[in-house]
C-alpha cells in the first residue's frame, strides 16, 4: 500500500513540475488561432478570446508555448480555412478531417509550414487544385481524400517530399497521368499510395520496383490503360494491389508469385486476358482475390488450393472453363465468399466445396453445371447467399429437401434450372417449422415448372421477395400467399394463373404498414443482386432494402375487375397487371398509391374513363393503358403531360391533347375499342425479356449474369426516388 502512495506522490510532483515549467502559448499563435476560428462561424469550437491557448481543445504546444498540433477531426467545422494558419510556423500535425470545410485551402500560407509532418484534410468539401506548395521536407502523411480537388498533381511535389510515407488523394477529380516521380525521383519511402476514384489516365508508370517499402498501391476507378509495368512484381513489400474499374489490359504476369506478402489483389472490371498464373499457390498470404469482369480464361490452377488464407474469391464474368469438380476446395477452410458466376464451368457441384464450412455466399450461376444438389450441402451451415441460376440442375424437389436444412440461408436463387419439372408440392416434402426459417429472397423463375403454388411457401414468414415468373403455374392466387407478413416484392408474371385478382392483395402488410417496410434488412447482401434492363449495363442491388416494392402479375389469364382494395398498398412502387383478361373500370382508389412509379394496365379489356385523380400520382414515371376499351378525355396536367402516345394507343374511344388525339369537343368519343393484344407465351418479346418499350426495368430474382435473372421492367427505377431514399438511411 505504501509503495502505491509513493508512486502517486511522484506523479503529482512531476505534474506540478511540468505545469510550473510550461510556458503560456505564443501570443502570435493565439491570435492566429482566433483568426482561424472566425472563418468557421458555425462550429462546436468554444475557444475563449483570452487565456492560454495551449489548453484549448485540439491544441498541443511545445515547451516554449509554440503551437505544434491543430487536431480537430469530426468537430462539425463549417466554413473555410483561414490563411492565418500559415502563421503557425511550428505546426507539425494538422488534422481537420471529417468536417464540412469548403472552398480552396490557403495554398499561399502552406510554404511557411516548414515543420509539417502530418496533413489530413480528408472528408470535407475543399476545392481547387492540388496544394503543391506543401513542400515541407518533413512531410510524412498527406490525406486529401474525399474532397473536390481537381487538376494535375505536379511531379515536382514528390521530388521534395523525401520523407513521404502515406499519400492519399482518393475520391477527388484529379486528372492527367500518375506522376511517375512518386517513385522515381524521390527516395520512395512511401508505404501507402492511394489514387483511387479520380480521373487519372495513361499507363501505370514504371518504377514501382524502386519502392521497397510500398505496401498498399490503390489506383482503382480511374481511366488507366495499358499493361501493368513489369517491375511492379519486384516491389516485394506489396501487401495490396487494387486497380479495379480501369481499362488495363495484357496478362497477369507469372512473376506476381514473387510478391509473397500479397494479401489483396483486386484487378476486376478491366480487360485482362490470359490465365491465372499457374503458381499462384505460392501467394500463401493471399486473402482477397477479385478478378471478375475481365477476359481471363483457362481453368482454376490446381496450386490455388495452397492459398489457404483465402477468404474472398470472385472470378465471375470471365471465360473460365473446365470441370469444376476437379478442383480441390477442401483446403480453403477460410473461404467466406465464392463467386464463379458467368463462366463456362462444367461438371457437378464439387463435393470438396462442402468442406468450406466458413462459406457465407456462393454464386455459381450462368455456367454449365449439371446433376442434382446433394444433401451434403447442409454442411455449409453458415451459408446465407446461394445462387445456382442458369445451369442444368435437375430434381427441384430433392433440391428443396436438401436446401431447407440451411438454417441461415436468406437468399436462394435457382432460376433457369429444373426445366419442365413439377412444382415441388406439399405431398413430396415434409416442411419442418424451422425449414427456410430465415429465407428472405426466393427466385425459381424461368424453369417452365408446372403445377400450382404449393402451400409450404406460406410458411416462409420472413420472405420479402418471391419470383416465380416465366413458369407454367396454373390455378388461382391462393389467399395464404397474401398473408406473408414481410412480402413486398412479388413476381408471378408469365404463367397460366387464372381467376380474379384477389381482394386480399390489398392487405399485404409490408406494402400497407410503414413499420413493416422500415424493418427490411438494411445491411449489405453478401453478394450483389444483378438486374439487366434493356441496355448494355447491368444494374445491381447491394441491399435487399433497395429492391422496389412491386407486384408483377403480367401475362397471365386473370379476369374480373381490379379490386378497389389495391389502393391500400400505399408503399407500392410498381404495379403491373398488363396482358390479362381484366375488365371493368380502372378503380379510382389507385390514386391512393402515392408512391407509385410504374403502372401498367395495358392489354386487358378495361372500359370506362381514365380517373382524373391519377394525375395526382406525382412520382409516376411510366404509365400504360394501351390496348383496352377505354374512352373519354385523357387527363391533363401532372405526370400525364409527360407520357408518350404509346401509353394510350389501342383505345380509339380516348380523346384529348395527349397521344395525338383529337379534341374531345370536336370529336366525341366512341364506345368501341380495339381488342387487347393477344397473349403469346412464346413470342420473341417474352423469351427475349424485352417488354414495355421505353420504360423497361425489372427483376426476376434468378440469374442471367450474377444473381438476378433479368426481366427488363422499369428502366427508370435504376434511379428511382425509392432507391435514393433507402440508400440515404
Amino acid at each position: 500500500m505504501l509503495h502505491l502512495v509513493i508512486f502517486h506522490l511522484i506523479l503529482l510532483f512531476l505534474s506540478c513540475f511540468a505545469f510550473l515549467t510550461h510556458q503560456a502559448c505564443n501570443q502570435f499563435d493565439q491570435q492566429s488561432l482566433l483568426s482561424f476560428q472566425l472563418y468557421i462561424p458555425s462550429s462546436s469550437l468554444n475557444w475563449p478570446s483570452s487565456g492560454d491557448c495551449c489548453l484549448w481543445e485540439g491544441i498541443t504546444c511545445d515547451a516554449s508555448g509554440n503551437v505544434t498540433r491543430l487536431w480537430l477531426p469530426s468537430k462539425g467545422l463549417n466554413g473555410t480555412i483561414s490563411p492565418s494558419i500559415g502563421n503557425l510556423t511550428h505546426l507539425s500535425h494538422l488534422n481537420l478531417s471529417h468536417n464540412r470545410l469548403f472552398g480552396p485551402p490557403p495554398i499561399t500560407s502552406f510554404p511557411t509550414l516548414i515543420k509539417l509532418q502530418i496533413l489530413d484534410l480528408s472528408y470535407n468539401r475543399l476545392t481547387g487544385e492540388f496544394p503543391s506548395t506543401l513542400l515541407s521536407n518533413h512531410i510524412e502523411l498527406v490525406n486529401l481524400s474525399s474532397n473536390r480537388f481537381h487538376g494535375l498533381i505536379p511531379s515536382s511535389y514528390f521530388q521534395k517530399a523525401r520523407n513521404l510515407m502515406s499519400f492519399n488523394v482518393s475520391s477527388n477529380s484529379f486528372t492527367g497521368p500518375i506522376p511517375s516521380s512518386a517513385w522515381i525521383d524521390s527516395s520512395c519511402s512511401v508505404r501507402l499510395l492511394d489514387l483511387s476514384y479520380n480521373d487519372f489516365s495513361g499507363q501505370v508508370p514504371p518504377g514501382l520496383g524502386n519502392c521497397s517499402k510500398l505496401t498498399n498501391f490503390r489506383a482503382g476507378f480511374n481511366n488507366l490503360s495499358g499493361p501493368l509495368p513489369d517491375d511492379i512484381y519486384t516491389a516485394t513489400s506489396l501487401e495490396e494491389i487494387s486497380l479495379p474499374s480501369n481499362s488495363l489490359s495484357g496478362t497477369i504476369g507469372n512473376d506476381i508469385v514473387h510478391l509473397e506478402n500479397l494479401t489483396v489483389l483486386e484487378l476486376y472490371s478491366n480487360h485482362f486476358t490470359g490465365m491465372i498464373p499457374v503458381d499462384i499457390g505460392r501467394l500463401t498470404k493471399l486473402k482477397h482475390l477479385l478478378l471478375h469482369i475481365n477476359n481471363l480464361s483457362g481453368s482454376l490452377p490446381p496450386s490455388m488450393k495452397n492459398c489457404t488464407n483465402l477468404t474472398t474469391l470472385i472470378l465471375r464474368v470471365n471465360l473460365f472453363e473446365g470441370d469444376l469438380s476437379a478442383f480441390n476446395f477442401s483446403t480453403l477452410s477460410e473461404l467466406d465468399m465464392l463467386d464463379l458466376g458467368n463462366n463456362n464451368f462444367t461438371g457437378i457441384l464439387p463435393a470438396s466445396l462442402y468442406s468450406c464450412k466458413s462459406l457465407t455466399a456462393v454464386r455459381l450461376a450462368s455456367n454449365r453445371l449439371e446433376g442434382q444438389i446433394s444433401p451434403d450441402i447442409v454442411a455449409l451451415g453458415s451459408l446465407s447467399f446461394l445462387s445456382l441460376s442458369s445451369n442444368n440442375f435437375t430434381n427441384l424437389t430433392g433440391a428443396v429437401r436438401s436446401l431447407m436444412g440451411l438454417k441461415n440461408l436468406s437468399t436462394l436463387l435457382l432460376t433457369d434450372n429444373f426445366k419442365n419439372e413439377a412444382m415441388t408440392d406439399d405431398e413430396h416434402i415434409t416442411f419442418s417449422s424451422d425449414g427456410f426459417q430465415n429465407l428472405q429472397i426466393l427466385g425459381v423463375g424461368a424453369c417452365q415448372l408446372y403445377g400450382q403454388l404449393p402451400a409450404w411457401l406460406g410458411n416462409l414468414t420472413k420472405l420479402h421477395a418471391l419470383d416465380l415468373s416465366f413458369n407454367q403455374i396454373s390455378g388461382s392466387i391462393p389467399g395464404w400467399l397474401l398473408n406473408l407478413p414481410s412480402l413486398f416484392y412479388l413476381d408471378l408474371s408469365s404463367n397460366f394463373i387464372s381467376g380474379e385478382v384477389p381482394k386480399e392483395l390489398g392487405g399485404l402488410q409490408a406494402l400497407v404498414s410503414a413499420e413493416i417496410i422500415d424493418e427490411v434488412d438494411m445491411s449489405y447482401l453478401e453478394l450483389p443482386l444483378f438486374v439487366k434492363p434493356n441496355s448494355d449495363t447491368n444494374q445491381q442491388y447491394e441491399r435487399l432494402s433497395n429492391l422496389p416494392p412491386a407486384i408483377y402479375l403480367r401475362n397471365n389469364s386473370l379476369g374480373g375487375s381490379i379490386p378497389a382494395e389495391i389502393g391500400n398498398l400505399k408503399f407500392l412502387h410498381v404495379l403491373d397487371l398488363s396482358r390479362n383478361n381484366l375488365s371493368g373500370n380502372i378503380p379510382d382508389e389507385i390514386s391512393h398509391l402515392a408512391n407509385l412509379e410504374m403502372l401498367d394496365l395495358s392489354g386487358n379489356h378495361l372500359s370506362g374513363e381514365i380517373p382524373a385523380s391519377l394525375k395526382g400520382l406525382h412520382f409516376l414515371s411510366s404509365f400504360s393503358i394501351a390496348d383496352n376499351n377505354l374512352r373519354g378525355p385523357i387527363p391533363s396536367g401532372g405526370q400525364f403531360d409527360t407520357f408518350p402516345p404509346s401509353s394510350f394507343e389501342g383505345n380509339p374511344g380516348l380523346c384529348g391533347s395527349n397521344a395525338q388525339k383529337l379534341s374531345c369537343l370536336n370529336h366525341p368519343p366512341t364506345t368501341t375499342g380495339l381488342a387487347p393484344m393477344p397473349i403469346s407465351e412464346s413470342s420473341n418479346e417474352e423469351l427475349g425479356y424485352g417488354l414495355i418499350a421505353g420504360a423497361v426495368f425489372g427483376l426476376i430474382i434468378g440469374i442471367t449474369s450474377g444473381a438476378l435473372y433479368p426481366l427488363p421492367k422499369l428502366k427508370f427505377m435504376q434511379h428511382s426516388r425509392y432507391n435514393r431514399r433507402r440508400r440515404c438511411r
